[in-house]
């Protein structure tokens, strides 16, 4: 509810928010989707600037957000090989034979809604 109330009242105060990168950590695209602390008005959210990530978190996170990468191209344009890329590049998965057990069980599991399937 306050987020609708300081879109709709441009009360600009901030929230933890989802909103478009625009800079806010120079290690990943413009137009990445983060999660943090946004002034919240009528013009929507715009990310508050952040002190710098240290290099193991900037690696992780640059690490989860090219997994999504993957997977959304998966997602939207199907195909073994990229459902297998994605799970690869998971931080969690990234063994070849664990990425290739998941990406048969998970096509497996959801042939009736994959149409290339």
């Amino acid at each position: 509810m306050d987020l609708l109330v300081s879109l709709t009242g441009d009360r600009r105060d901030v929230q933890v928010v989802n909103t478009f990168n625009r800079g806010t950590l120079p290690f990943l695209p413009d137009d990445a989707v983060i999660e943090g602390p946004a002034v919240v008005g009528a013009d929507g959210a715009v990310p508050v600037p952040v002190d710098p990530v240290e290099p193991l978190l900037r690696g992780l996170i640059a690490h989860v957000y090219a997994y999504e990468e993957l997977a959304l191209d998966a997602a939207l344009r199907g195909g073994r090989d990229r459902v297998y890329n994605a799970l690869l590049a998971h931080p969690l998965v990234g063994q070849a034979d664990k990425a290739q057990c998941l990406t048969d069980r998970l096509i497996a599991e959801n042939s009736s809604y994959l149409p290339w399937a």
